[in-house]
């Protein structure tokens, strides 16, 4: 891992393009401020509090385990909410 700032870029990054698709999923349906968008944009907002909170820890024993785990955890709640968004896209 680089750094523990790349990684904040990176949570921030992946889950703010996630929302921007919903909000573009959203103004190409005509569905504005849908139910399902605005669950799945407040699951990915609970995503990244959580994700910088683990990121933000100070008494961690394995810094590098730690940090490769939050990582892990990004890609698969990434991969969780574009799953969603292609349901929703159905």
């Amino acid at each position: 891992m680089a750094s523990v700032r790349d990684l904040k870029k990176d949570i921030n990054y992946v889950l703010g393009d996630i929302i921007d698709a919903v909000y573009q999923w959203e103004a190409e349906t005509g569905n504005i401020n849908s139910e399902e968008g605005s669950l799945l944009i407040d699951k990915a907002i609970a995503y990244f509090d959580e994700l910088m909170e683990k990121v933000h820890q100070k008494e961690v024993a394995n810094k590098k385990l730690h940090f490769k785990d939050i990582k892990n955890q990004l890609e698969q709640k990434a991969v969780e909410l574009i799953e969603n968004l292609n349901e929703m896209a159905q």
